[in-house]
């Protein structure tokens, strides 16, 4: 089910001047408001930081990668820029938000989602078309447009500061040995992927399963009688499934923070 009706209202916002390291805020919906920041700061590889701040009320909710049942995909379109060759979204680790009716992957109250830029030397000018869900009672697909010069004298320290706040939260890919999770199998009739935890300082509570595509969508993992094995429901018809050799990144909490790592899909002889 889903109890949240997406409300046909869509803000489009025309692009404002931007300031050094940050563009003005916008506002999206009521309450809500949208920025660009920037580290100011071009890495000897070519790549530079940004990123897309949004002011919310605590109550209020925007969507990780993965939406889920009534989530909005956020879209940023930098195709109007100049010496932008590639962009990529570092997410922070997200919220799992759990009803008696839905399962969303959220971000609750101000968020700042952090944007890897790769560009070309010279003058760099970064246009950003964002599109991304806001929701509180009902759900908004909020629309801003952003201008913002990426070749600054000076690094921005304290917009770099909160830039490199939001990446503390954003996941790692695990390096090395020992590896903390062994083999993720889908037992078909159980509807579940059954994922195999060799690190005690893994939060089995924590794993979170998406494929590339987000499809299908996996719910709250479930302790095993099995040790060491934690299971993961499949939401949706699993019978339907053809999950065998497809890439699942699992996503999970350490003492050490967050990390992520990709198996390859196995279906045991047995379940």
């Amino acid at each position: 089910m889903r109890p949240i009706l997406v409300a046909a209202l869509t803000l489009v916002l025309l692009a404002v001047p931007a300031q050094a390291g940050e563009t003005p805020w916008q506002e999206v919906a009521p309450g809500v408001k949208l920025r660009l920041i920037s580290t100011g700061q071009l890495k000897s590889n070519g790549t530079t930081l940004v990123g897309l701040e949004i002011d919310m009320p605590e109550t209020n909710k925007t969507y990780w990668r993965v939406p889920g049942d009534t989530g909005l995909l956020t879209d940023l379109d930098f195709a109007g820029s100049t010496g932008v060759l590639d962009h990529q979204i570092l997410w922070p680790y997200p919220t799992r938000h759990q009803t008696a009716d839905y399962l969303d992957y959220a971000y609750f109250g101000p968020t700042i989602l952090p944007v890897e830029l790769t560009v070309e030397p010279g003058t760099p000018q970064l246009e950003l078309s964002a599109m991304l869900g806001v929701c509180s009672d009902i759900c908004v697909p909020a629309q801003a447009s952003f201008s913002l010069s990426l070749d600054d004298a000076e690094p921005d320290r304290p917009n770099g500061l909160r830039i490199r706040q939001a990446l503390a939260t954003t996941p790692m890919e695990w390096q090395g040995d020992p590896q903390p999770i062994g083999n993720v199998e889908f037992w078909r009739d159980a509807g579940m992927l059954a994922v195999h935890v060799g690190d005690p300082d893994l939060d089995p509570a924590s794993l979170i399963a998406a494929t590339d595509s987000g499809e299908p969508l996996f719910g709250t993992p479930q302790k095993s009688p099995e040790p060491n094995l934690v299971l993961i429901p499949i939401l949706g018809k699993a019978d339907e499934l053809a999950l065998e050799n497809q890439s699942v990144r699992l996503t999970f909490l350490t003492g050490m923070g967050a990390f992520e790592v990709k198996r390859t899909v196995k279906v045991p002889e047995a379940h």
